[in-house]
């Protein structure tokens, strides 16, 4: 997509109002425009668009109405909007919202249309960048998200783990990154719990392995969960828990969409990023429940449910991570059910132990508007991960703590890293909002890639 950013000394000034400013404003306009405002209807509420028309009937300016300073819920994307509104032409903030740096994000992330299967009008709008932005970090992490978004709405039947692979392959030969991918008896052999989850499809499962950066630097690994389709296994999925399991790919997408964040911004770091890639299908060779395997790390797993495979192949992946011993082993996935059920889809459960780094990522998540929220790593709930039969199972019988319960089954396979954090995502927008259009969506990598570049810049 071609840059949000366009200096121009014609740009037309958008003015952002509140209610409680709009009186003020209002006595400030040309008699024509205010006339017009009036005539109009227009009382600055959140959302709320109107463009003045100048004397030749062009733009003079255009308001755009936010939330009150001091009102409880903000949404500091709502100039996100704009670019749906506006018509094409370049533009400026002549005054600032809430959040310059997050308005001008919002901003270029509202031009995102997904078009590769039809024709979808992107929105021909610009920007000139507010001063004191960083332009160039803005459109990093907008491509970033944007990237994620396209890779979670392309149709597991275009974005099957092959293609996720071949999408990991450009990005890592953009930067200059190292590329391999375990598959086949190799993958069987190595990685027994990725092999088991994927082999009853005829799209072959694979790890997908990328590094990048000075080996001198400190290690960071990122683990995404790649489940390009979910039917649930054997424990099938009823059909509308099926509908949108093309995003279950999300937590790879998002550590693709970080991977690009922190390859361009060349952080400081050696950066790892492994994504077991795999479809859960249904066939005569499906895993099944009470079927038992070893993992790479050695652990014995009762499968209790087909359906929270996505523990699974994380699991091998995060035990080939911590080998490595990393400052720092970050893993993201759409994993459960009951994180949505307790937070909604817009916020995130994450876990660690690490209380600096639970504080830094809380912090990081108000700061960039990428809500995340900690969820504790509960000791007393680690029993019921006990089998009868293996070391531990996948997934307790009961219905309890359910992404608890993901969150301990997980940090079995954590023993060596210095610091672990574990994210439990959604990676959709429902409905569309300001800035998030329905759909794929990016989420934590936003708040992480802050973190690491206040730690390695």
């Amino acid at each position: 997509m071609p840059s949000v950013f366009e200096t121009s000394p014609a740009a037309i000034p958008i003015s952002f109002v509140t209610k409680s400013s709009w009186d003020q404003v209002v006595e400030t306009l040309p008699a024509p425009q205010r006339a017009f405002a009036t005539a109009c209807a227009f009382a600055a509420k959140p959302g709320a668009y109107l463009a003045l028309p100048a004397p030749d009937g062009a733009i003079a300016q255009v308001l755009f109405g936010l939330e009150e300073e001091s009102a409880r819920s903000r949404d500091l994307f709502r100039p996100g909007a704009l670019p749906g509104l506006l018509p094409p032409g370049i533009y400026r903030f002549a005054n600032a919202p809430h959040d310059v740096r997050l308005a001008a994000l919002a901003f270029a992330m509202g031009r995102y249309r997904f078009a590769r299967y039809r024709k979808a009008d992107r929105p021909d709008v610009r920007l000139v960048p507010p001063e004191g932005v960083d332009a160039a970090e803005i459109e990093r992490i907008a491509d970033a998200a944007m990237l994620a978004r396209d890779l979670i709405n392309t149709p597991s039947n275009d974005m099957g783990p092959e293609e996720l692979a071949a999408a990991a392959q450009a990005l890592a030969a953009e930067f200059g990154a190292s590329f391999a991918c375990t598959i086949g008896a190799e993958l069987e052999k190595n990685f027994p719990l990725i092999h088991a989850v994927g082999m009853a499809s005829n799209r072959a499962p694979r790890l997908i392995d990328i590094g990048w950066g000075n080996p001198d630097h400190p290690k960071v690994t990122l683990v995404g969960k790649g489940v390009c389709f979910d039917t649930g296994g054997l424990d099938l999925k009823p059909s509308s828990g099926m509908l949108i399991m093309k995003k279950d790919m999300g937590g790879a997408a998002n550590v693709l969409a970080l991977a690009r964040m922190v390859m361009d911004a060349k952080l400081n770091v050696r950066l790892r990023v492994l994504i077991p890639a795999v479809e859960n299908a249904v066939a005569g060779n499906a895993f099944r429940p009470l079927d038992i395997f070893t993992s790479r790390k050695g652990i014995t797993v009762e499968i209790g449910n087909t359906d929270a495979e996505g523990r699974l192949v994380l699991a091998d992946a995060l035990a080939l991570a911590d080998e490595e011993k990393p400052d720092l082993l970050i893993d993201l996935g759409t994993l459960t059910g009951a994180a949505r059920v307790a937070l909604g889809p817009d916020l995130p459960p994450f876990y660690t132990d690490d209380e600096t780094l639970a504080a830094d990522v809380a912090r990081c998540a108000v700061q960039e508007n990428d809500p995340l929220w900690r969820m504790p790593l509960w000791p007393p709930y680690d029993s019921w991960l006990d089998s009868k039969t293996a070391t531990i199972t996948n997934a307790p019988s009961g219905g309890f703590a359910g992404s608890i319960i993901c969150a301990l089954f997980l940090q079995r396979f954590v023993e060596q890293a210095k610091s672990w954090l574990h994210v439990d995502i959604y990676g959709w927008t429902p409905s569309a909002k300001p800035a998030r259009t329905e759909g794929g969506e990016c989420q934590a990598a936003r708040a992480i890639y802050a973190l690491l570049s206040e730690r390695y810049a």
